[in-house]
């Protein structure tokens, strides 16, 4: 039986084939072949440890954190892109997630979707949020019962990681599923 030539998986010189699985050109490119797959196997095994580590090492803290970024983003995607203050367009530029009620204010509204929009920076940042305005459009939005609730005093809403992971979980799902159709 004649056997074809191959072009050698290490060093890319074509060689004519000994045997039906050959996949390199001798021993020496066969030995490198190997070293070079079990330094490829260890950086993974490294990296897949080194996650597992800094999982581990992870505070409520950081997982609000991940949180919050998951939910602005979500926000920033599923809320009409104008801001929410001063109706100014904002494809094309920078903006925030804008809390109608800030979280250091009211912790358990952090993520509320009724109580975060689409906020230029002027707005959000420089003007503290352009409270009377941001009130205003959004009494518009959503009403005055919904309103009414965020502007009530909430009791704290005390998140566990496992809660927190949920929600990170929820989250990541939802912006999967918009950015299919992006």
């Amino acid at each position: 039986m004649k056997l074809g030539k191959r072009k050698c998986k290490n060093c890319g010189d074509v060689f004519q084939k000994e045997r039906p699985l050959q996949s390199v050109c001798g021993f020496n490119c066969a030995n490198e072949l190997v070293k070079t797959k079990q330094k490829k196997d260890s950086a993974t095994a490294w990296k897949a440890k080194k996650a597992r580590v800094k999982e581990s090492l992870k505070t409520l803290g950081d997982y609000k954190k991940d949180l919050q970024y998951y939910f602005n983003r979500w926000i920033r995607l599923t809320k009409e892109k104008v801001c929410i203050s001063c109706d100014k367009n904002l494809e094309g530029t920078k903006y925030d997630a804008s809390h109608y009620r800030s979280v250091g204010s009211n912790p358990s509204l952090r993520y509320e979707p009724d109580n975060v929009w689409n906020g230029c920076v002027r707005c959000n940042r420089d003007l503290h949020g352009n409270l009377i305005e941001y009130r205003k459009r959004l009494l518009i939005k959503i009403g005055k019962e919904r309103l009414d609730f965020l502007e009530q005093e909430q009791p704290p809403k005390k998140y566990t990681i496992d809660e927190i992971k949920e929600l990170i979980k929820l989250y990541k799902l939802k912006l999967k599923e918009i950015e299919s159709y992006i």
